[in-house]
């Protein structure tokens, strides 16, 4: 399968406002797609319509070659959101432990979950007790738990010291070499260079799809940041 996730023409909408404008677009099997944007761009809106719980008014969603939402994809999915998703009163080992039993998995599967993402030394304190951005990594860490093919993760570097980000990016993309497909949403766009591919959002429109090099080469410039300026100042131009 050449690509795990197939977006053609969504339109979604709140109120009456629309969202999403009939995006299209790919996202390949086994490498680390970086969703980038401003804040209110519509990330976390496509990102829900992947996994299967946003109302679309058209369009259609494929993941691992099935409607986004079927049954069959709960095993093969894991979703990291941008607010923790695990139980504040119980422990990171109590909560991964837990996840891992509704895989039917034991008790290793969640202990090396919790040592990927760096927590090996808090895995006995409440999850309540921990800061922001190690309670994000606890979702993480169950998110991770059963070797899911694809990784949705929304912003799920946020808060988190430099070293620990850097480390968390070589375990996507070692995630990635061993066949798992990522999608990461971030409004940060040094991190658009430790993609593969971007997909670049804004005001719920895709206004680039490429490797982090073409991009910076139909730009004209090396810095992402100023790529991404670029390609906004272009399409306001096309659009004007």
């Amino acid at each position: 399968m050449d690509n795990a996730i197939e977006v053609r023409d969504l339109i979604v909408e709140r109120g009456k406002r629309t969202v999403l404008h009939g995006i299209s677009c790919d996202i390949p099997t086994g490498r680390v797609t970086g969703l980038l944007g401003p804040s209110g761009s519509g990330k976390t809106t496509l990102i829900r319509a992947v996994v299967g719980v946003q109302i679309v008014r058209s369009g259609t969603v494929t993941v691992l070659g099935r409607p986004a939402g079927s049954a069959p994809l709960r095993r093969e999915l894991g979703y990291v959101t941008q607010a923790p998703s695990v139980y504040a009163d119980l422990s990171v080992r109590e909560n991964a432990r837990y996840f891992a039993a509704l895989r039917g998995l034991g008790a290793a599967e969640a202990d090396r979950a919790i040592t990927d993402v760096g927590l090996a030394g808090a895995r006995d304190q409440l999850v309540g007790n921990l800061s922001g951005g190690q309670r994000s990594r606890a979702s993480l860490a169950c998110a991770l738990i059963g070797d899911p093919k694809l990784l949705v993760l929304d912003e799920p570097t946020v808060g988190q010291d430099p070293v620990l980000r850097a480390d968390l990016w070589t375990r996507f993309h070692e995630l990635a070499a061993a066949g798992t497909t990522l999608l990461i949403s971030s409004h940060v766009m040094d991190e658009a260079g430790r993609c593969d591919r971007l997909l670049l959002v804004r005001e719920g429109r895709v206004i680039g799809d490429d490797t982090p090099a073409a991009i910076r080469a139909r730009s004209g410039t090396d810095d992402l940041e100023e790529a991404f300026l670029r390609l906004i100042r272009q399409l306001d131009e096309v659009t004007a």
